[in-house]
């Protein structure tokens, strides 16, 4: 049998056997099996299939180099146009082209899904399908590809982890190569990478300057933003919020994009030691800066003359809707999430949006909590007496350092948005602190499971709907998100145990935009109930008519500014005008809210 199949190969001509083998096997010294596995070892070597030795290494691709910073377009995007602006904004001021790409729709998620792997989630198909949109569209107007991959990189975050998230960077490679455009070059922000990043001829230095810019925009962002959210559903005049809130991010904008990049005046850097030192004395100089000297607060008091040009009527009864959910479909403002913001208040709701900074506390909340769960484990177990307790020392000692830096990082942060807030008057929703929610989400959702938002969701679920800030909680997620769906199926007990809380959770996609409106639809008519009940409520608390109130709040102008403090303990606007309105009659409405929230404003 074997001697007529070696014949038969003999025979074949041009049949792209190797030489060797076939001679081999004319002359006996290979059987059929060996002479398969060979040609199967090769046809896999050149094909990139061959199995790899050792551990997966990163493909390695041409850097981005400091010299190329003229010439090259830094692309950017995945969260709001606001946080984007801001951004961009930085980024020139930092020397650097700056382009951030617009909100992804679903011909960006179509893409995506033509040129991704498949089985990934929908915030990488739309994200990674946007960038080759963008790309494709430059080469329409008439860049040829190798132009393109010399002039623009991307720059994205990445991390390591249980979720998908971990995989973004070789999906966009994939993707891109593709679609044509192999060796675009992708760049990573490390989500533990720390503030610096860059080396000394990185094209994209992150350093001190480029961290504290992303932080400060997030801030600013953040704090606009939700004011916008909390006057647009009330505004007076149709679209007079949205053309403040524009005028007010490019007055920041422009002024980021004037503000120098701080250097030691000449004088100081010449003293022999601060020139051996001289990075870290302006390191130190800037952080200082940041603390006493930054611009940020004076700008935003300029913006809140901005955004007090919307005049609004907050007697208007509305249910708040709190957003939660998977970081990117929480955040985006498109196609990302069927649009589910602008739905909403189409829908007659106010939407308590989720900002940027709880997530950034949260990592910070995280870190220190892992350090904390493996102190002393770096200590060797053969140690024993003196030589153990040395080691044991070292470890606290080292310990103890880390901890206190992350919890000094986490209470300058809180420190920063809350010092920003003040100059809106305290209109943007206060930021919950860390380990409150860790200990209202633990008893569901062990704190120390990693991915996604971890407890977040379930403990944001109790906070809002407990400390009665909103009336419905909707939590949204890309379809297939492993963390979220975990979530979703612990929020089926804190639902049982809290009779009160109405919460709906929504998976998105590129597709199914009308049966998800449909099912917001249907639990948002529970939540507006609950608004009008509550409304109605305080009117009889406080011993006014609907037409009382409404009378009331037009013989006080001060009641009807952009900018005015409301007692908590209900969560509708309208119910807590009501109860500001009432103040002066039934003062008791006033001291109860105001001991329920310790005396803070919101």
């Amino acid at each position: 049998m074997h001697d007529t199949v070696r014949n038969a190969h003999a025979r074949q001509e041009g049949d792209g056997i190797d030489p060797e083998i076939l001679a081999a096997l004319r002359s006996g010294k290979m059987t059929i099996e060996d002479a398969v596995a060979l040609e199967r070892r090769r046809l896999e070597r050149e094909s990139g299939l061959a199995p790899r030795k050792g551990h997966w290494q990163r493909p390695s691709e041409r850097p981005f180099f400091r010299t190329e910073r003229e010439t090259t377009t830094v692309l950017f995007g995945g969260l709001t146009w606001k946080h984007e602006r801001l951004i961009q904004a930085n980024l020139l001021r930092l020397g650097y082209r700056a382009e951030y790409l617009s909100s992804p729709d679903v011909r960006a998620f179509e893409i995506g899904k033509e040129f991704g792997n498949n089985g990934l989630c929908n915030p990488t198909y739309f994200t990674v399908g946007n960038l080759i949109a963008f790309l494709q569209n430059l080469e329409k107007g008439g860049m040829s590809r190798s132009e393109i991959i010399d002039r623009y990189v991307f720059f994205t975050a990445g991390a390591c982890g249980p979720c998908r998230f971990g995989m973004y960077e070789s999906e966009y490679r994939l993707a891109l190569h593709n679609a044509g455009f192999d060796g675009f070059r992708v760049l990573i922000l490390q989500q533990d990478g720390g503030l610096d990043q860059g080396s000394d001829n990185a094209g994209l230095e992150m350093n001190l300057d480029f961290t504290l810019g992303i932080l400060n925009a997030f801030l600013v962002a953040d704090l606009l933003n939700d004011v916008a959210y909390k006057l647009r559903p009330y505004e007076i005049e149709e679209g007079s919020t949205d053309r403040a809130l524009e005028e007010a991010m490019e007055h920041v904008a422009a002024r980021i994009e004037l503000e120098a990049v701080y250097t030691l005046p000449a004088g100081l850097a010449r003293l022999p030691l601060l020139r051996r030192h001289r990075r870290g004395a302006e390191n130190l100089m800037k952080f200082l800066r940041q603390l006493f000297a930054s611009p940020f607060p004076e700008l935003l008091r300029e913006c809140k003359e901005i955004m007090a040009k919307v005049r609004v009527d907050r007697t208007r009864v509305k249910p708040v809707v709190k957003i939660t959910g998977e970081f990117w479909a929480q955040t985006t403002e498109g196609d990302g999430n069927f649009r589910m913001f602008s739905f909403l208040e189409q829908e007659g709701a106010e939407v308590l949006i989720e900002p940027v900074a709880p997530w950034l506390l949260y990592l910070l909340h995280q870190e220190k909590q892992w350090l904390r769960d493996r102190r002393l484990l770096d200590v060797a177990p053969g140690l024993h007496g003196w030589a153990r307790l040395r080691a044991m020392a070292r470890s606290l000692r080292g310990y103890a350092r880390k901890s206190l830096l992350l919890g000094l990082a986490e209470r300058l942060y809180a420190r920063e948005y809350q010092r920003l807030r003040a100059r809106l008057d305290y209109l943007p929703q206060d930021i919950p602190k860390q380990p409150h929610l860790q200990r209202l989400g633990h008893p569901y959702y062990h704190s120390r499971i990693e991915g996604g938002e971890g407890h977040l969701e379930v403990a944001k679920n109790i906070y809002y709907s407990r400390e009665r800030l909103a009336h419905m909680v909707l939590s949204v997620k890309p379809f297939g998100c492993l963390p979220s769906t975990q979530s979703d199926g612990v929020q089926t007990a804190v639902v049982a145990h809290h009779d009160d809380i109405i919460f709906l959770p929504v998976e998105t996609s590129g597709e199914g935009e009308v049966n998800a409106h449909s099912r917001v639809q249907m639990t948002l008519n529970d939540a507006r109930e609950r608004a009008k009940k509550e409304f109605h409520h305080a009117l009889e608390e406080s011993g006014m008519t609907e037409e009382d109130f409404r009378s009331r709040v037009q013989a006080h102008p001060e009641w009807q500014q952009t900018f005015v403090t409301l007692p908590l303990g209900v969560a509708g606007t309208a119910a807590r005008l009501v109860r500001k309105a009432a103040a002066g009659n039934t003062t008791r409405i006033a001291r109860k809210a105001t001991v329920r929230k310790g005396g803070r404003k919101q």
